[in-house]
């Protein structure tokens, strides 16, 4: 891919994942508290998506996008290893949400997660300006 298409491939996953973070306040703001699990995951998702791109790291799945985020960025200190257990935690989550029945959280477990993913989100936007 060259430089420009680069850049704005990286632009617009910064860019939903921004927009999802905003989606996930506003289904807080209803209650729909696996839904807004499932938005703060992609929030991650897509900023660190954008992040392997940016440095040609390879991954075609989300367990994969999780562990290669692990092995160059949590382990090597490039990001903080307690939003790397946080991403991990929301990970797990979001599967049950989607897939698992019965499953349910509520504002507690759910309102937790909003200022270490914009952190996490911030932490990525400053090693994608590098």
């Amino acid at each position: 891919m060259n430089k420009p298409l680069k850049e704005d491939y990286i632009r617009y996953r910064i860019n939903l994942a921004r927009e999802t973070f905003e989606a996930a306040k506003l289904l807080a703001e209803k209650g729909h508290w696996i839904s807004v699990i499932n938005r703060l995951y992609y929030v991650c998702f897509y900023a660190i998506s954008a992040l392997l791109f940016k440095d040609g790291i390879n991954a075609h799945t989300h367990s994969g996008v999780k562990r290669q985020f692990s092995k160059y960025y949590i382990v090597t200190g490039k990001i903080d290893r307690a939003l790397g257990k946080v991403y991990a935690t929301i990970f797990d989550l979001r599967h049950k949400g989607d897939y698992g029945d019965f499953f349910d959280l509520d504002e507690e477990q759910t309102v937790k997660f909003f200022e270490p993913v914009e952190r996490l989100l911030q932490e990525i936007e400053s090693l994608l300006k590098k």
